[in-house]
This record gives structure tokens, C-alpha cells and sequence, in this order.
């Protein structure tokens, strides 16, 4: 398993000056505003009365007030070139699912790290003594967000701050900007149509927020919107001035945008010198506004306070960085103008962190603003009473044996003829194949294949306690059988994430073992994450209990890797070096070479069969449906409709942007061979990130033919995801597969849905990432499988050095093409609508190595035998352009793989007993 657009990556410079610490442990907690919808008692999600949302308490936020610390010596002049250099920005962020984005953005253009807290975590008097007293922040940029302005669960404390803050600079970003219209009494209404992941141009006044970015029709200035509501022009009071709106009703898809033709010098330069005037003719000519042009900013006339409604964090709006550019002017500006700038104490980072109880990492204050470098090479702080070093008790010292077999694979038979022959044997129980089974346009490369192993082999299976369906816990049942029988539970208070996180800090492996490998698994964990281990990455509670484990794992020793570039064979050996002399694991420890030389002669002697491959199948255009093939699905046909119909009305009330709503459909099935029917799934729709697992303990076998990578880390501390939005048949024939290719790569909602997801791993890599690392190589590239095609992007970051590869993999599970976005309250949505537990489909498969690399699929096209029954999840995206019956024609269509699978299986089963 190997296993567009670009955005330039920055540098930030790193200040000289003071860093921030929390002392005082007796601040103002606040009292946090029930998050991401409300549930009655009977469990049915409450969105359209705020007023009756209940009010819930953030049990540990670990913050205290600020002081200024000498961490570098100061240099004459320091301090005056920091105020150049430096703007310190207090980010709200209100629960979405691009506040990352924007932090990404201003960590770039302020040359420091913004503080990001969410709009429930501090109270007013606690903000008050950091912008008055403290003087901590230069500015505050209110971030977009599900919901309303009207409604004080959505928005916090933003209109305390827009109210009260009147002589500091306010940028408002989508509910931010809706936010200061409405807190200075205009109407909040519902938009001509719900807008989001499409672009219209713009035209705006100039100068200010918009100085030197072109306006108007085919100038080149196109922006993204995400938004259902918006403000009502014709209720904007006077001392709030439109300053940007959109130049039609119309909006471009993203395709349609790049073929537009820019105009560079399109610039309305004659406004930018005199504000007054610009704001006088903005005052007279754009309040109610035709044509079906919306409001798209405004300023207020006697505050620093700024609204956009559109994303400028976008990653298809153009100019927006000179948007967070010009706001950072703004503030420079102000200050200068207001008020003696050194009155405003200068700090290294103005770098605050708070942890609470639905934080990303438990062991981190909100991980997303983590810095824990030091040495001058990054300018972030941590708070010393809350930043936990990984600790390296119990540390095993592993070392690596391994051996190449050139261009071996195909004289053996290949993949396929490897695993058979050497872990096909007795139902081929307790093993494991990650199988890049489609490597065509090199989107794989290599395949690891084991089983039953040596002495450090072990299975670990976790199961979440009852109580995490309903709580914010996420404890569980562990148990592990080792490499002798011997099976052990323990219960995990702080779930499998943090047990998987401390074993795998506990390895330490020498870089010289695994260097000269081409590929980044040497050894570690494979198995799979299940998608209720969401409460362990941010999310509440669990609606629903899964019936199958919430995550499994083999801990693999001895394992086979193919390189299918150039036909090699690996076979490798993992053993722990520290073991005590003369004990029994000393002594298995020595059978390394011995398995090494074993599996070389087996591998040498294989019999190349041929006659067992089936032949690789060609599209089927008649569709299957659930009861054809004798399964029994969750919805009907009528009752998948009402839930995209009610997924758009949540969409239209502002309550998400996207929703991925999904169905399961069951089948009973007795003594049926698992291998046997995944050999036949992979051969009718292979694809570079299947996977077969076997965990006999469980009863558990998983058959995945998925074509999306969730997340992977490789030895160079990239990370890559890279989701899949956007589906089509393929044709009958060549002329109607083209066709179809061009459908998909101009249908507007396909862009919308992908553009969506792109900007949410954006978000969820940029929490993790080095600021400026964070970019996009490939925007909704087209990819060809089997039965469908396909719309792929690339987002890449480079991972900050403090993180563990497990910190990664919270920040962005589940895999964003699954859930949505905002994120969070699109998951709340999505459980309210569903029926039950998706269990391990829209999990994760993939492996945890030895090195601190990780290579995780997204659990789609798969079929999950447990206890006698098989399932097949699948699912679409629910965006405003919508249709609910094509929505389900298209939900049907990704379970054609599958379900072919079986019922041919089936069917060749009952021929044979004939």
C-alpha cells in the first residue's frame, strides 16, 4: 500500500521578544454554551430553537493570565522591530471547520501565531483583562461557523466582543460578518439560495480591506462561499456600509472560474486614498441592491470593525491573503493613529493555550495552536503547566533485519500467488494484506502481507464501554493475545488513541535499519480504526454503539513487502534487542534469520498457479440493487430521500455546508470463504488502497477495495491526504466514458463537493502542520476505476516536530470526505439521521510503524463479515444543489463492487453444489 493548485509554502520569522506563560491557575472559567446542536431526551436534534439549547460547563480550562518572560536576550531596536513586524490576533473560533485555515493565513502574514479559542472557552471578563490590561492582542478575527448570529449557541461571546470592543480591530468572516450586522441591528435572512463551495465574482469600493485587489466583472477577483444566510441590505443602519457585493446572482463552479479571463489592472484606484469618500458612495449607491447581488462586506463607520461573507481562506478565492494582508495594515494603522504603540506590551507570540473537555488531544492544550520548538528555530511557547512531553518510559529498543529478493514477484506469480501460497492456509486466520492492487497511473506501489508472526506478534482489540455512547469518555475494553495464547484485558480511561500513542513513542528503532528502504513500514501495528473512535478526536458522544470492534490490531514482526515498480521482494524481521538473557523471548528473538532464511526458501519455491485468477471483470451498466443480491437495507428508497431532504433543509437553515449521509444494507452468510471473496472483489474492482483482514479471535474478517487515502506521514514528516469527492459511472463505451469524464469534470455540485472537503483537510492538516506548509499540488484531478470515475485531490503539510503520528490522526479523523463540513456539527447531524453505528466502514485500515510513519486508507467499497453476517456501508454528499433521487442512484452505484462480489460468489457456490 503505497499506501491544481499549489499555495506557496512561507517561512515565518521568528521574533525576538518574550514569550507567554500561565501562572495564575484562579481565572474566570467559563460557563461554555452547549456545542454542535441539542438532543431532547428522546434523542432527536433540536436546530431550530436556540433559545432553548442548554448550557454545559468546560470542566478543565487550563489558563492563566499572561506575563511577560525574557526568553532571548533583547538587542537595541528589537522591540521597535517587532511592532513592524508583529501583529498579535485573538482568533474566535466558532466550532468550523476552516478556523485553520484562517489561523494558517494569519500565522504567515502577522509573522506570529494567532490564539485561537473557541467561542465558549473564556469569559468576557477574562478577554477583557487580556485586550485592556494586558494588552495582549492587536486585533480579533471572528471566524465563519455553522448556524446563526441569533442564535447565542452558534455564536458565544462574538457579540459581546463586536459590542464592547469598539476601539479594537474586528474582522468578521462569514457568521463573524453576519455576526457584526446583526449586532448593530441588521436583519439576518435567509439567501437567495444556499451557496457553498461555488465562487462569484466580486466588486467592491477599494482602499482598506480591498486595496490593491481588482473588482468587478471578468477582473480576475473571484472569492468562495460557504453560507445559507445573509445580511439584508435594505436593513443595514447607517453606520454600517457596504463595501463589497457580488456582481450577479450568478455563481461560477470552480472549473468555470479558471476559464475566466483576468484583467490585472482592473483596480479601483480611485478610491483608495480618501475612505470617506468611498464609504459616501457605497452609502448611496449599493443599500438595496438589485439584480440579486448580495452584500459581501461591510464596514462600520466609527469602528475598526470589518465583515466579509465570503472564505478568504479559501483555497480557490483569489487575493485572499492580501484580504488578511490589508487587515493587518489596518491594525498597524490604527494603533499608529490611536494610540502610542508602546502602550501595547510586545510579546514573542501573545501565545495562550486552553484545553478543554472536547479539545483535540487530552494530554495537549488545543493541540491546533501547539509549539513546542525551541532553540530559535520556531517562535511559538508553550505553557509549561500544561504542554506534556512524550515520555520514553518502558522505551523497547527494536532493530530491524530485512532482505531483498529483486525482481522476484512476477517469476512467483505475483501478489496475489505470494499471500495465497504462504498465508492462505487454514481460512488464512489472524492475517493481514495491505494490497495495492490498482497501481495504474502510479497511485501505488507497494503491498505488505504477513501473518501469525515471532515473539513480539500480539492482536489488540478494542471495544468502547457503554458509556461512551452517551458522554464525552471515550474509555474501553482492551484485550491482547500474544505471539503464545495468552489473552489479557485491561480497561483504557483514556481510550485506544492514547495507548496507541504511548506504544508507539515507546519504540526505538535505529534509523540505519530502515533508511535504505524504499518504502516506510518496518515493522509496528496494522489493523483498523473504527468510525465511533470519533469521541476519541473531538466529537461528544456516540449515538450509536458499534456491533464489531471499534479498532483492531495486529502488531506485526515478520512481514513480506512487493514493490510493484520494479517486481521486488521484501522480506523482513523485527525483534527487540534488550530482552534478557537465557528468557524465552531472548531465545525466540534468535530465530530472526531462521524466519528470514524460512521464508526466502518458501518464497523461492513457490508453484506459479495461474489457474485459481479470475479474469479481470469489465463494467457492469445494469444496476444491482441491495434486494437483488438478498440483502436487506437500513432505508428504503423513500426513506434515504427524506434524509437528504432533511440534510438540505439543515443546509439551508446555515447548519452545516455539507453533509456525507450514509446507509448500511446486511446479509446472513454461512460458511462462506472470506479469502476467496476478497481475491474476488480485488480482481473486480482493484484499487490502490484495498486491504484484507483477518481476525479470527473476532470472527472478523474485513474485504476493502477502497481507492482514497485518508492520511499518511512519511519518513520526511509529510503529511498527505487525499480525499475523493465527485463520482460517476463509467460509460458502456469509450465515447460514453468520455462523456461521462467530462460530466463529472464540469458538473458544478461535483466541484462544490470536493472544493468543501479540500478546505476541511486544510483545516485539520493546518492544525498539525508547520504554518505556510500547509498546500494543495493536485485540486480535483480525475481518476478511473473500475465502475467509476472519480474527482481526487492532494492536500500536503509538513507535520511540526512536537506532534506524534497519533496527534495526526486526531486532528483529522474521520476522514472529512466522510463526515462534512463544519465537521463537528455536520458528525451530530449525520448521527441524528443515521440508524445505526457505521462501525468500521468510513473508518480507517492501514499501519502504524515502528518509525513514527502511518499510512491509513478511508473505509469505502467494502464488504465486513462478522458472525455470519456481511455489510456494505455507503453514502454520498448532500450539498444545496442536491437532487435527493439522484443522490440515492448514486449511493447505489458505490455498492455495485461489492455486491457483485457476493452475489457471484453465491452463485457460483450454488452451481458447483448443482
Amino acid at each position: 500500500m503505497n499506501f491544481g493548485l499549489v499555495s506557496p509554502s512561507y517561512v515565518i520569522p521568528s521574533p525576538f521578544s518574550t514569550g507567554l506563560q500561565s501562572t495564575d491557575e484562579k481565572l474566570p472559567i467559563s460557563r461554555t454554551v452547549g456545542r454542535l446542536g441539542c438532543f431532547s431526551k428522546q434523542g432527536q436534534l433540536q436546530v431550530l430553537n436556540c433559545d432553548d439549547r442548554k448550557v454545559g460547563v468546560s470542566p478543565h480550562l487550563v489558563i492563566g493570565s499572561l506575563q511577560e518572560s525574557s526568553v532571548v536576550k533583547k538587542h537595541p531596536g528589537d522591540e521597535a522591530n517587532l511592532r513592524c513586524k508583529v501583529v498579535r490576533t485573538l482568533l474566535i473560533d466558532n466550532y468550523d471547520s476552516y478556523t485553520y485555515n484562517v489561523y494558517h493565513e494569519l500565522s504567515v502574514i502577522n509573522g506570529v501565531p494567532p490564539v485561537v479559542v473557541r467561542n465558549d472557552e473564556w469569559t468576557w471578563e477574562y478577554i477583557q483583562h487580556q485586550l485592556y490590561e494586558e494588552k495582549a492582542f492587536d486585533n480579533i478575527v471572528i471566524s465563519p461557523g455553522p448556524g446563526s448570529p441569533e442564535c447565542p449557541a452558534d455564536i458565544g461571546i462574538c457579540l459581546r466582543l463586536l459590542l464592547e470592543c469598539k476601539d479594537i480591530p474586528i474582522l468578521g468572516v462569514c457568521l463573524g460578518h453576519q455576526a457584526l450586522g446583526y449586532v448593530n441591528g441588521a436583519r439576518v435572512v435567509h439567501a437567495p439560495e444556499p451557496v457553498h463551495g461555488r465562487l462569484s465574482e466580486i466588486e467592491h469600493i477599494g482602499g482598506g480591506l480591498f486595496n490593491g485587489i481588482p473588482s468587478g466583472r471578468n477582473s480576475g477577483f473571484k472569492v468562495v462561499r460557504y453560507h445559507s444566510l445573509v445580511i439584508d441590505a435594505d436593513s443595514l443602519p447607517e453606520e454600517l456600509i457596504p463595501i463589497a457585493w457580488t456582481t450577479s446572482r450568478d455563481t461560477l463552479s470552480f472549473v468555470d472560474a479558471q476559464d475566466s479571463n483576468v484583467i490585472p489592472n482592473a483596480f479601483v484606484d480611485y478610491f483608495s486614498t480618501n475612505i470617506k469618500t468611498s464609504c459616501s458612495w457605497a452609502s448611496k449607491n449599493s443599500r438595496g441592491m438589485g439584480d440579486g447581488k448580495v452584500v459581501m462586506g461591510i464596514m462600520h463607520l466609527a469602528r475598526p470593525h470589518y465583515g466579509v461573507q465570503f472564505h478568504p481562506e479559501s483555497v480557490a478565492t483569489s487575493c485572499g491573503r492580501q484580504i488578511f494582508e490589508n487587515f493587518k495594515k489596518i491594525t498597524e494603522d490604527y494603533w499608529l493613529r490611536s494610540s502610542p504603540i508602546n502602550e501595547r506590551k510586545v510579546h514573542s507570540s501573545a501565545w495562550m493555550q486552553v484545553s478543554h473537555e472536547n479539545q483535540l488531544f487530552k494530554k495537549m492544550p488545543n493541540v491546533d495552536l501547539i509549539a513546542k520548538k525551541a532553540n530559535g528555530r520556531n517562535p511559538f511557547t508553550m505553557y509549561n503547566t500544561v504542554m506534556l512531553a512524550h515520555e520514553r518510559i518502558g522505551a523497547r529498543f527494536l532493530t530491524l533485519k530485512w532482505k531483498k529478493l529483486n525482481g522476484l514477484a512476477s517469476q512467483v506469480g505475483g501478489t496475489r500467488n505470494i499471500f495465497c501460497q504462504l498465508f492462505g492456509n487454514q481460512k488464512a486466520e489472524n492475517t493481514f494484506w495491505l494490497d495495492s492492487s490498482s497501481i495504474e497511473q502510479n497511485r501505488a506501489r507497494f503491498s505488505f502481507m504477513g501473518g501469525k508472526g515471532g515473539p513480539l506478534w500480539k492482536q489488540v482489540t478494542f471495544k468502547l464501554s457503554d458509556q461512551s455512547d452517551t458522554t464525552a469518555k471515550c474509555g474501553g475494553n482492551l484485550s491482547i493475545k500474544d505471539s503464545q495464547g495468552f489473552l489479557r484485558s485491561i480497561y483504557l480511561k483514556d481510550g485506544f488513541l492514547d495507548f496507541l500513542d504511548k506504544e508507539l513513542q515507546s519504540f526505538h528503532c535505529e534509523r540505519e535499519d530502515y533508511e535504505e528502504l524504499p518504502f516506510d513500514f518496518c515493522g509496528g501495528y496494522i489493523g483498523f480504526i473504527g468510525y465511533n473512535l470519533k469521541v476519541e478526536c473531538g466529537v461528544t458522544s456516540n449515538r450509536h454503539k458499534s456491533s464489531s470492534p471499534d479498532a483492531s490490531f495486529f502488531f506485526v514482526d515478520n512481514f513480506i513487502v512487493t514493490d510493484h515498480l520494479y517486481d521486488d521482494v521484501y522480506i523482513l524481521s523485527l525483534h527487540d534487542i534488550c530482552q534478557p538473557e537465557g528468557s524465552t523471548a531472548q531465545l525466540e528473538s534468535c530465530s530472526t534469520i531462521s524466519w528470514l532464511e524460512d521464508a526466502e526458501k518458501k518464497l523461492l519455491d513457490l508453484n506459479f498457479f495461474t489457474s485459481g485468477q479470475s479474469k479481470k471483470q469489465t463494467s457492469q451498466h445494469v444496476m444491482l440493487t441491495p434486494h437483488n443480491a438478498g440483502f436487506l437495507a437500513e432505508k428504503s428508497r423513500g426513506q434515504y430521500i427524506k434524509d437528504v431532504e432533511k440534510c438540505l433543509g439543515f443546509i439551508k437553515d446555515g447548519e452545516s455546508y455539507e453533509l456525507c449521509l450514509t446507509t448500511q444494507m446486511r446479509k446472513k452468510i454461512e460458511d462462506i470463504d472470506c479469502l476467496e471473496l476478497y481475491l474476488n472483489l480485488r480482481e473486480k474492482n482493484p484499487a490502490p488502497y484495498a486491504a484484507w483482514l483477518n481476525f479470527a479471535t473476532e470472527s472478523l474478517c474485513i474485504c476493502c477495495s477502497s481507492p482514497e487515502r485518508f492520511l499518511r506521514l512519511d519518513k520526511n514528516g509529510i503529511l498527505e491526504a487525499k480525499p475523493i469527492k465527485g463520482t460517476i459511472a463509467r460509460g458502456s463505451t469509450p465515447e460514453e466514458d468520455t462523456m461521462l469524464k467530462l460530466r463529472l469534470q464540469h458538473s458544478e455540485k461535483d466541484q462544490a463537493e470536493n472544493l468543501m472537503i479540500v478546505d476541511l483537510l486544510r483545516n485539520d492538516l493546518s492544525r498539525v502542520c508547520e504554518p505556510g506548509s500547509v498546500h494543495v499540488p493536485k485540486l480535483m484531478e480525475m481518476e478511473s476505476y473500475a465502475t467509476v470515475h472519480t474527482l481526487v485531490s492532494t492536500i500536503r503539510g509538513k507535520k511540526q516536530e512536537n506532534l506524534s503520528p497519533v496527534d495526526c490522526v486526531r486532528a483529522a479523523f474521520p476522514g472529512g470526505s466522510m463526515t462534512g463540513a463544519p465537521k463537528l456539527r455536520s458528525m451530530e447531524l449525520i448521527d441524528s439521521l443515521e440508524s445505526s453505528s457505521r462501525g468500521i466502514y468510513s473508518g480507517s485500515i492501514g499501519f502504524f510503524s515502528c518509525n513514527q510513519t502511518f499510512d491509513l486508507n478511508i473505509v469505502i467499497r467494502t464488504v465486513v463479515v462478522h458472525e455470519d453476517e456481511a455489510s456494505i456501508g455507503a453514502g454520498g454528499a448532500i450539498v444545496a444543489l442536491s437532487n435527493p433521487e439522484d443522490e440515492y442512484e448514486e449511493m447505489i452505484l458505490k455498492t455495485q463492487a461489492p455486491l457483485r462480489t457476493i452475489a457471484e460468489y453465491q452463485n457460483r457456490l450454488q452451481s458447483n453444489q448443482s
